[in-house]
C-alpha cells in the first residue's frame, strides 16, 4: 500500500518508557497520593474554601503533570495515585476511625476529583504533530 515508510504509529510495536519518563510517572503517582491526603484533610477542615482549594490542587497536579510530560500519561499517573489514596482513606480502621465523614463535602471531593481527573486527562497535552502553527494546505 505504501512504499518504504515505517507505517502507521499504531502498527509499531510498543516500547517501554525511558528510565527518566518512568521515574517522572512514578513521582507523579506518589505526588497524586500526597495531594489526595492533603486534600482530604483540607476539605474537611475549611468546608467551602477548603473543598475548592483541594479540588484546585488536584486539577493543577493533573494538568501540570500532563504538560510536564507532554503526554496524557502525565495526567493519568497522578490521577491513579490520587484514586488509590482516596480509596485507601475511605476504608475504616479496626479502631473504627476513618478520615472521610459522611457529609456532602466528602462526596463532592471524591466525585469532583474523579471528574477533574477525567477532564484533565482528556484535555491535557496529547501528542501533537511537529511543524509550524500554520494550517495544513497553506
Amino acid at each position: 500500500m505504501s512504499g518504504g515508510g515505517p507505517g502507521s504509529p499504531l502498527a509499531q510495536p510498543l516500547r517501554p518508557p525511558s528510565p527518566g519518563r518512568a521515574a517522572a510517572l512514578v513521582g507523579l503517582f506518589l505526588l497524586g497520593a500526597v495531594v489526595a491526603l492533603a486534600g482530604a484533610l483540607v476539605q474537611a477542615a475549611w468546608f467551602p474554601g477548603g473543598l475548592l482549594l483541594a479540588l484546585a490542587g488536584s486539577a493543577g497536579l493533573f494538568l501540570g503533570g500532563s504538560y510536564a510530560t507532554r503526554s496524557r500519561g502525565g495526567a493519568v499517573a497522578p490521577a491513579a495515585g490520587w484514586l488509590v489514596a482516596v480509596i485507601l482513606l475511605t476504608t475504616t480502621r479496626p479502631e473504627g476511625d476513618f478520615l472521610f465523614g459522611a457529609g456532602g463535602g466528602s462526596y463532592l471531593f471524591l466525585l469532583g476529583g474523579m471528574v477533574l481527573a477525567v477532564i484533565c486527562a482528556t484535555v491535557g497535552a496529547g501528542r501533537q504533530p511537529g511543524g509550524g502553527p500554520a494550517r495544513l494546505g497553506k
